[in-house]
């Protein structure tokens, strides 16, 4: 039989639990395939709820072995268990009581990677959404909030490390081997967060002292030989607690933070009161194995799950129609983090490219849906670029609206009130208004309204009267059962240049500017700047302040001009990104009408210009030469999408770009390498970036001596950066196959034995474009490295061809789209959570030409009629189709 829909769970049908949790006792005999959990609860009956009242508890393939009330064996009439479910039917009369229950699991047969599994031997945990009522019976949802203490048994050969949330107050040797650890968490939590580990694994262990002087053991536990490789995300981790002190006043209240990192995970990290468990991924690293941009994500990691024991713990959701409350603010958070350690300027430009990559479409597609949602299936379905990036957009935009003073302000008041609470957006939003004495029921807008907006920009000058004016204009397109939209609150930060580059002052009488910003409040607005010479150039949405389309009409010569001396670095970069764009779409659609246009010799000039800037940064330059993606193109192409012309076009782009720098830009790279000899990490980070920009246009051009040099830098590489800089251009820039798979085949054998490398070799090649990028996909799928269980080694594969390799997924012939289901389904069986995910990476096949999008749509029908689907790829195959 076809899997039965999910029921829908609504955000208006909200309702407080009729029982609450105040203590939980965990009683843990790990074992692979017989753990045992003893779980004594605290119940207490809410008031206003009539005693008797049936508790209902929530369980996911369980196996009870027993169960007692108030010390007193029940018998079978007074309750009902199945796998799914717990209902004491006739709790006592007394308002509290003592629920004792024992469970049996599985943990090597869990292979869905929820609830307690074993990965490469190691006992872990994930329980957020849903994961806790996969160990035993219990009211797993957000709103209940309980003091946890576990006690951990487990052979210490097998299991030298136990470990759970919060201090450990015991441990001690047992009989046969065996011995225990009793860990307690005195912060109240819900089940989401408990975590527990046991294992044989190495440790990175250090200090840290509070703004209170209070001590805080810090320890990364990892498999057995790689502690070293944790030395990194260690002084990630200090330098997050440092940063949450001065920038948000919130310390750490522990007496010990620990992280665990496992190889088998469905996500980047997880956020467990004292206890972070991680992929791997985002904590092992060395410049031998991982590249600069992996540094970057294990920082931005370590901080992120860090600076939610503030927003997530200690003020957790209601629900998880409030998943952005903590999701979205911590991922601001984290970005802000990041710019503050980093150059804040690429920073932007690199939360913005995620932001259009993957959230715009998102909200262009048949997934679209508010940041908070009004209904969900499946919560695992809405751990979503909307929820997170969006949810970021919108913490940003206040932020920009009321000002930083104001905004630690409203953060402080958030903290002291809802501390120990599960809270709400409004919230959230009610320590702004209180604090910044503004009204805010049209901002709440944004958190209910699916959808990007377009604001449209049109301007004026009147050189009788020096006055400029722009009028601006709104609008948001209908979604998914969205088809009426309301006005939201849009700060535009901007500024005015003159004709050679210079800043103007800002002279006007419109209340609705505020220093640099404009507060677009209304569908339609306009506002009038006086004292001017001559008609200015706009710098509108600088460091792209709103989650917005920006339309205006501005003249290639404005581009460039803004490209060369806008004092708004993110702006500066847009010009140029902006530029290459509109060169690429319409590339694109003369190659489908069987032209071809002439390199932009504008364009390629102010590029070469950005390039050789000494005044720029090397890592913001390497970002301005990197072009536009396929998948940019194709999303502001909208519908009809052809992707071997967008393929052609960039291929195109890229051949002139590599002949514009020619020499020049073969010397530069040559000149790069020599100053990372004696660069700092930070400089060298950008250096290495430019040099990796620039050669990959060389290598396509054919410029005399670009490939040479390539393979002579992969032979001498010291650092994985810089090996896979080489790399690439290797493997997709020339036509000897013979170099580039000499090239793959040293990069196996040198790295066999680390995974997260060979995660890279696969990602490296399933990114191989056109018809090559199917045949080797497959040969791959065959590897005996490969496998669909490890989420990692998944993901490398299958998630790098669907979401980045445009022209090798989307073939005119549907057979990637065939080869993708096929493999949906496989894991579907296996990690449902994970195939949906996957999944959601063919949410936009309607904006492709016909033939693509009736071979897509064949596939997606095929997943939905296979019987047996999990209810997570069932409502993504659903909304898809829909």
């Amino acid at each position: 039989m076809r899997t039965q829909n999910a029921p829908t769970i609504r955000l208006k049908n909200y309702t407080p639990p009729a029982y609450t949790i105040e203590d939980v006792e965990l009683k843990v005999q790990l074992d692979p395939h017989t753990t045992q959990i003893k779980s004594k609860i605290s119940f207490s009956r809410e008031r206003g709820i009539k005693a008797g009242t049936p508790l209902c508890l929530d369980g996911d393939e369980l196996k009870l072995i027993s169960i007692s009330l108030d010390g007193r064996e029940l018998d079978h009439q007074e309750y009902k268990a199945t796998p799914q479910a717990l209902v004491l039917r006739t709790p006592p009369k007394t308002k509290k009581f003592i629920l004792e229950v024992v469970t049996e699991l599985a943990p090597v047969e869990n292979k869905k990677l929820m609830g307690l599994y074993q990965s490469n031997g190691v006992y872990c945990t994930q329980c957020e959404a849903e994961g806790f009522r996969r160990i035993t019976y219990f009211l797993d949802r957000p709103d209940v909030l309980a003091v946890y203490t576990v006690r951990l048994e487990a052979d210490r050969t097998d299991c030298p490390i136990l470990l759970a949330n919060g201090n450990r107050i015991k441990c001690g040797k047992l009989a046969n081997n065996r011995h225990y650890a009793i860990w307690h968490d005195p912060h109240p939590k819900p089940s989401y967060l408990f975590a527990m580990v046991g294992g044989d694994l190495d440790v990175y262990s250090d200090k840290f002292k509070t703004a209170s002087n209070r001590k805080v053991d810090l320890n990364i536990y990892v498999e057995t030989g790689k502690a070293e490789l944790a030395s990194y995300a260690m002084g990630a981790l200090k330098r997050s607690m440092v940063w949450d002190e001065e920038v948000y006043g919130r310390e750490y209240d522990l007496d010990v933070f620990n992280i665990v990192a496992v190889s088998d995970f469905n996500m980047g990290a997880m956020e467990n009161k004292g206890l972070n468990v991680f992929n791997d991924k985002y904590i092992l690293a060395s410049p031998d194995l991982a590249t600069d941009t992996d540094f970057m994500h294990i920082e931005a990691i370590i901080g992120h799950e860090y600076f939610h024991n503030w927003t997530g713990n200690r003020i957790t959701c209601r629900d998880w129609f409030q998943l952005c409350l903590k999701e979205g603010l911590t991922v601001y958070r984290d970005q802000e983090f990041s710019a503050d350690l980093r150059s804040r300027a690429v920073q932007r430009i690199q939360q913005v490219r995620i932001l259009k990559s993957g959230q715009f479409p998102e909200d262009a597609g048949p997934l679209a849906h508010s940041v908070r949602p009004e209904a969900y299936r499946e919560i695992n379905n809405f751990y979503t670029a909307t929820v997170y990036q969006k949810g970021a957009e919108l913490v940003r935009m206040l932020a920009t609206i009321v000002g930083p003073k104001a905004y630690r302000k409203a953060t402080d008041l958030y903290f002291k009130r809802h501390d120990g609470e599960a809270a709400v957006v409004e919230d959230w939003l009610k320590s702004f208004e209180d604090t910044a004495k503004i009204d805010l029921t049209q901002f709440s807008r944004w958190y209910g309204q699916a959808g990007t907006p377009t604001i449209e920009v049109k301007d004026s000058f009147d050189k009788n009267t020096g006055r400029y004016k722009l009028n601006i204009e709104q609008s948001l397109k209908p979604t998914p059962g969205q088809k009426n939209k309301r006005i939201v609150p849009i700060p535009i930060r901007f500024g005015l240049m003159d004709r050679d580059g210079n800043e103007l002052p800002i002279v006007t009488k419109s209340k609705a500017v505020s220093n640099d910003v404009i507060l677009m409040d209304k569908r339609v607005m306009s506002v009038t700047f006086e004292g001017l010479e001559a008609k200015p150039i706009p710098s509108l949405l600088r460091g792209f302040s709103a989650p917005v389309h920006l339309k205006y009409n501005e003249s290639d010569k404005s581009k460039v001009l803004r490209a060369q001396h806008d004092k708004d670095l993110y702006n500066r970069w847009e010009a140029l990104n902006g530029y290459a764009l509109q060169l690429l779409i319409k590339d694109t659609k003369s190659r489908i009408s069987g032209k071809k246009n002439k390199p932009d010799e504008r364009f390629l000039t102010a590029l070469i210009a950005t390039t050789f800037d000494e005044t720029l940064e090397p890592a913001f330059k390497a970002q301005a030469l990197a072009i536009p993606s396929g998948q940019d193109v194709a999303r502001e192409i909208g519908k009809g999408i052809d992707p071997d012309a967008i393929y052609e076009a960039r291929k195109a782009l890229q051949i002139a770009i590599g002949k514009a720098l020619e020499n020049d830009g073969l010397k530069l790279v040559v000149q790069l390498r020599n100053q990372i000899q004696v660069a700092d990490e930070a400089e060298a980070t950008g250096i290495r970036s430019l040099a990796n920009t620039i050669l990959p246009y060389l290598v396509l051009a054919k410029i005399n001596g670009a490939l040479e040099l390539t393979q002579k830098l992969y032979s001498s590489a010291t650092t994985m950066t810089d090996r896979l800089g080489a790399l690439h251009p290797l493997l997709y820039c020339q036509s000897d196959n013979a170099i580039a798979n000499a090239a793959l085949d040293k990069l196996f054998k040198r790295y066999r034995k680390y995974p997260l490398v060979i995660d890279k070799w696969f990602s490296i090649q399933a990114s191989l474009p056109g018809n090559k990028g199917l045949k080797r996909i497959k040969e791959l799928s065959s590897h005996p490295l490969y496998s669909l269980e490890n989420p990692n080694r998944a993901r490398s594969l299958l998630g790098v061809f669907a979401a980045g390799n445009l022209s090798g997924f989307h073939r005119a012939d549907g057979k990637g789209y065939k080869f993708y289901a096929d493999q949906i389904l496989a894991i579907d069986k296996i990690n449902p959570q994970l195939a949906a995910r996957l999944l959601t990476l063919m949410n936009n096949w309607k904006m492709f030409e016909k033939q693509r999008a009736t071979h897509a749509k064949r596939e997606l029908t095929r997943i939905a009629k296979t019987n047996g689907l999990s209810r997570d790829t069932q409502e993504i195959v659903d909304r898809a189709l829909g």
